[in-house]
């Protein structure tokens, strides 16, 4: 076995970004990653502007409070006013520029209206709520980088720019199956020695959260000629094909063969808990490329974990995404593991309102209500024992799942 940290960055040193480039309105970007580093050919704020509704002044004209001077003009947003005139103020509204001349911007609530003008209240500083010419964004600067998965405040900064669309990667796409005689799908009738097909929902509906085109092929059956026809399909058109179960050394676990037999296999047995038996490779395709390939295991815990640890960082690079690794926040423990195994561990729990992290009781590998109940991941270094007060590293599944 070798470690998850090996496991890791050998999967990532392998796996380059996807070429295609896809240009695509603002309003269909969301979600999707970045593909050139963009800049703003303006400023933003394009002139300086006033940050409330209130009153444009000279300093000069305000040598104490309590001076009471008359209103020349009003200036709405969307307006370009004319220059101050000396002795007066400006009526002015949140986002109309200020005229020429003007020092601050009084808020309305500092100044008290009379019949003939408007008495000053308070004193400003320079510069007293009027936001600067490009003090947002400045015409040539970068505003978004390359290798961003771009989210609800990109497409706010974009719009702001003026950018009507953005390069982005085109989307990943994902073939998926299923190996297992013993697999039925939710609303049929379940046989003895049967049971339901969770992963293939699981896996479907966390590949399609990250973004992915998902090609699903379902569920094959445990033969090697099954599996090995199943790949060929899968390869088809697809950057990486995912599966789970068969990948143990059982007398029905066909996919290590079947891999072998239709590509190549280079890694097997990660040093992790749940998860240990976990492949990694490639299978030809009949066009001379190849799709790469990883496999995870049957357990639904263990299929579902090294989705999000291993699988997830893949897709992530893949997809052209420069940050592709999970954030670990260390934590006060408030349980106790007294028997840490030798692989990397995979804990599932949740913070409590003392802020520590707690464990779900039963930590199996086919436990998916741990998941359930769960906030996130400890992420427990190899023979890690863990006292009440220690600290761990907790990884929220707020940060693995998107």
């Amino acid at each position: 076995m070798i470690s998850y940290e090996h496991a890791l960055e050998h999967l990532l040193a392998a796996v380059q970004p996807v070429a295609e480039i896809r240009h695509v309105p603002i309003t269909a970007a969301t979600g999707r990653v970045l593909a050139q580093t963009q800049t703003s050919a303006v400023d933003v704020p394009p002139l300086d502007n006033s940050a409330m509704d209130g009153y444009a002044v000279r300093l000069a004209d305000l040598p104490q409070v309590g001076v009471h001077l008359p209103v020349s003009q009003r200036i709405p947003a969307g307006t370009v006013g004319a220059p101050l005139q000396a002795g007066t103020v400006a009526r002015i509204f949140t986002g109309a520029p200020v005229p020429a001349g003007c020092d601050a911007v009084i808020m309305q609530e500092r100044c008290e209206v009379t019949a003939d003008g408007v008495q000053i209240n308070h004193l400003p500083k320079p510069g007293e709520n009027i936001r600067r010419r490009g003090e947002d964004i400045a015409s040539g600067g970068a505003i978004l980088s390359a290798g961003r998965k771009l989210q609800a405040q990109d497409i706010a900064l974009a719009a702001s720019a003026g950018l009507p669309e953005l390069p982005v990667y085109r989307r990943v796409r994902v073939g998926i199956f299923f190996t297992g005689d013993e697999l039925v799908q939710p609303g049929q009738p379940l046989p003895p020695g049967t049971i339901y097909n969770s992963n293939r929902y699981a896996l479907r509906a966390l590949l399609e959260g990250l973004g992915c085109e998902v090609r699903d092929l379902g569920t094959v059956p445990d033969s090697l000629d099954a599996t090995r026809d199943a790949l060929r399909r899968a390869a088809v058109d697809n950057d990486l094909i995912v599966t789970s179960g068969g990948v143990s050394v059982g007398e029905e676990d066909h996919v290590k063969p079947a891999v072998e037999a239709e590509g190549s296999l280079n890694l097997w047995k990660i040093a992790i808990k749940p998860g240990k038996p976990l492949a990694f490779g490639q299978v030809r395709q009949a066009t001379g490329g190849h799709a790469w390939f990883i496999g995870l295991p049957g357990n639904p815990v263990a299929a579902f974990v090294t989705a999000l640890t291993l699988v997830r960082p893949f897709l992530l690079k893949l997809q052209g995404i420069v940050d592709v690794l999970p954030k670990a926040y260390p934590l006060r423990a408030d349980f106790t593991w007294a028997r840490p195994d030798a692989r990397r561990e995979f804990l599932r729990g949740r913070i409590n309102a003392a802020g520590a992290v707690e464990l779900y009781p039963n930590q199996g590998s086919a436990v998916v209500t741990s998941l359930c109940w769960s906030d996130g991941l400890v992420f427990n270094p190899p023979g890690q024992a863990v006292q009440p007060g220690d600290l761990v590293q907790f990884v929220p599944f707020a940060g693995l799942l998107a």
